[in-house]
């Protein structure tokens, strides 16, 4: 299995950070694979995945590239470079470190992708980086971009329960949840995945932790530096706020009240909700008393957190409403996408 060896204070350092050129990454391999895995994937898919096809029947040597080095077992290193600096890193300054990428090693990282070998003949050429990070910015600009504030509030929530996590369990808690195969199992070993690999040493090495809205992770490093662990964030976070509010209930309680009354089908607290809707500290407050005090809501201590959460009644007013919608007149349902 693989193993990352790390000290105390590696592990201390540890933090959690976004990437949108991580969210892109992942976006990318959706695009590649065509598998929804709930139903606001399958429309993202449905609206993209026509325009991606065309685009790389365009360039067929990014489609190489795509092929060669975004495989389920192996990601090409280049690809996936990991975030610097504080905060979130602007998709720009990421994208160049792809496109500046010397041409020999992006040729290395996809023969190591590949499990060795020569490269077909489209990829043995020296504008492999620049062809790579010009697919990236396009699958960043027409299909990440314009849903962008939705999906760093989903990551920002995501953060917020993980960091509570460490604070309230201590790293294991934290870790265990992230990946189905990633556990602190002591002792300073953190196994990353199930590859019967040596153990790598990162002692000393930055160590972050990087969601994605999509359902794939993996691993990258930027040697002896840094070292990164993505995951798919919290499919409770991410399913929850795909599902669009329902308007009646919107006409019967208020927008932002309906808006956090169908979020809390799951515990949250009140910081998760401001990551998620976009309202202030004051407004969440103010729309959860009153779904207190209508018998909509509980709420309960976990920690040093104050987690609400719908009562019965609750429940069956959303559900429901939801459930009751249907279609307008003449409105026809979404495409679904065909594999590829």
């Amino acid at each position: 299995m693989g193993l990352w060896l790390l000290d105390a204070d590696t592990l201390a350092r540890g933090r959690f950070v976004i990437s949108p050129l991580s969210e892109t990454v992942a976006a990318l391999i959706d695009l590649e694979e065509a598998v929804a895995s709930h139903p606001a994937r399958r429309k993202w898919l449905a609206a993209h995945l026509p325009a991606y096809r065309e685009r790389l029947a365009r360039d067929p040597v990014a489609a190489a590239v795509v092929r060669a080095g975004l495989r389920y077992g192996w990601i090409a290193d280049f690809l996936t470079p990991v975030p610097v600096g504080d905060g979130v890193p602007h998709v720009d300054e990421e994208l160049r470190r792809v496109r500046t990428t010397p041409p020999a090693t992006a040729r290395a990282d996809l023969v190591t992708a590949l499990g060795g070998g020569s490269l077909a003949g489209a990829l043995r050429r020296d504008d492999l980086p620049e062809r790579s990070a010009a697919l990236l910015e396009w699958v960043w600009t027409r299909t990440v971009l314009p849903d962008w504030e939705r999906r760093r509030r989903v990551l920002e929530a995501d953060v917020v329960s993980r960091t509570r996590q460490l604070s309230d369990g201590g790293w294991a808690t934290a870790l265990d949840g992230l990946r189905p195969r990633t556990r602190w199992l002591g002792e300073g070993r953190l196994r990353i995945n199930a590859h019967d690999l040596p153990p790598r040493d990162i002692a000393g090495a930055q160590l972050l932790f990087v969601p994605v809205t999509p359902s794939r992770g993996w691993v990258t490093w930027d040697e002896p530096h840094r070292y990164a662990l993505v995951y798919p964030c919290s499919g409770v976070l991410s399913g929850e706020e795909d599902r669009s509010t329902p308007q009646a209930l919107g006409a019967l309680l208020g927008a932002g009240r309906a808006r956090i009354l169908a979020l809390l089908g799951t515990p949250m607290s009140t910081t998760q909700l401001v990551a998620l809707t976009g309202l202030s500290l004051g407004s969440v407050g103010r729309h959860l008393r009153i779904l207190l005090d209508a018998g909509l809501l509980r709420r309960r201590r976990a920690g040093r957190s104050v987690l609400y959460y719908r009562t019965e009644a609750g429940d069956v007013l959303v559900e429901t409403v939801r459930h009751d919608r249907s279609p307008p007149d003449g409105a026809a349902p979404s495409p679904q996408p065909r594999s590829p």
